[in-house]
């Protein structure tokens, strides 16, 4: 929904570029690898308070879904 990707837009902002962009970069290419090392943590080891995650991380969450499913197919 809107209401996430509003969310995301802001902790990024605070947690990377607000950050980041106090350092001097030579190119943009050097921002852009920067900025995939810190999507690639927010999406796999930084925990998330959102909606079903409850503190854990995307992938664990996930896995626990994946879990809870079996469980209710083979009950």
């Amino acid at each position: 929904t809107n209401g996430i990707c509003e969310r995301f837009h802001k902790t990024i902002l605070l947690e990377f570029y607000q950050v980041t962009l106090e350092e001097a970069y030579e190119d943009l290419s050097s921002l852009q690898a920067d900025l995939d090392d810190r999507l690639n943590y927010y999406n796999t080891q930084r925990t998330h308070q959102a909606k079903m995650c409850y503190g854990r991380t995307p992938p664990k969450t996930l896995i626990d879904g994946k879990q809870l499913w079996r469980g209710k197919l083979i009950a």
